[in-house]
């Protein structure tokens, strides 16, 4: 579920703790899927993480999957999980994998393609290349306003430190429009592209949501004592918004899709 800039720093363990809803909240996306595959068909699950759902899509549905995520952790996760074909890659180059054109019937990928920032285009231009003739492409990410205050205070936190917090951001969160035309732009149909907010509870705080996923924004400090001090900043901002009673939850804004290949 990584980009190369941010591959270094997942943790399985981390993901799991504060983050075992990213593989269960599935169900919509994974409806479209099984509407458009048959057991036995061959599907990559682009971003795969620790293999959660990558296992489900192998065992409970009879896909032929291969799973591909940039962080090496995760992919030692999924095959720990149980994963039969599980590879480092990053979505802007699955032939580094030796992911070959026109192999997949479909490509899924949840909650991964928005940490593939560098060039959107180029994600597109990939997962167009596996794909066979009319295979189909059904995905969930983050979209526009996702995690928007979250992102927000982050940025303020680290610019006031004298980083470019915006530039740190691994996140790219595009509007239905933008995603539409990234697809169409590089040979897709698009038969749904719809943004979904979506209220989710935290397991723990929003320092383990933090911990878990905004890594990339603390890159430029070294001392520990200070990363806990920005996290500790952005936990106190978040309360007011985030909070009631001791319990977290985050607005998402996801970003569905299903198109075909053209």
């Amino acid at each position: 579920m990584t980009a190369p800039t941010t591959a270094e720093h997942w943790d399985p363990k981390k993901y799991e703790t504060h983050a075992g809803f990213v593989p269960v909240m599935t169900n919509a996306i994974t409806d479209q899927l099984h509407q458009r595959v048959q057991p036995g068909d061959r599907v990559l699950d682009l971003g795969c993480g620790h293999g959660k759902l990558t296992k489900v899509l192998q065992d409970d549905d009879g896909y032929d999957v291969v799973g591909v995520d940039s962080s090496a952790a995760m992919v030692d996760a999924a095959r720990a999980e149980g994963c039969r074909d599980v590879r480092v890659a990053d979505g802007h180059d699955l032939a580094a994998a030796g992911i070959a054109s026109g192999e997949f019937d479909a490509v899924f990928s949840n909650a991964a393609l928005h940490w593939m920032k560098r060039d959107p285009h180029q994600v597109a231009q990939e997962v167009h290349r596996v794909l066979k003739p009319g295979g189909c492409f059904v995905a969930e990410m983050g979209g526009f306003l996702n995690v928007a205050v979250i992102h927000v205070a982050l940025i303020n936190a680290v610019t006031s430190r004298g980083h470019d917090g915006l530039a740190l951001s691994p996140w790219y969160f595009p509007s239905q429009d933008d995603y539409r035309g990234v697809l169409e732009s590089n040979g897709f149909a698009v038969e749904a592209i719809d943004l979904v907010p979506r209220i989710t509870p935290l397991p723990t705080d929003v320092k383990g949501w933090l911990r878990t996923f905004g890594g990339p924004f603390l890159e430029p400090f070294t001392d520990p004592a200070e990363r806990e001090a920005i996290l500790d900043e952005v936990q106190t901002q978040l309360a007011p918004a985030l909070c009631r009673q001791g319990k977290w939850a985050v607005m998402y804004n996801r970003l569905r899709i299903v198109a075909r290949k053209r």
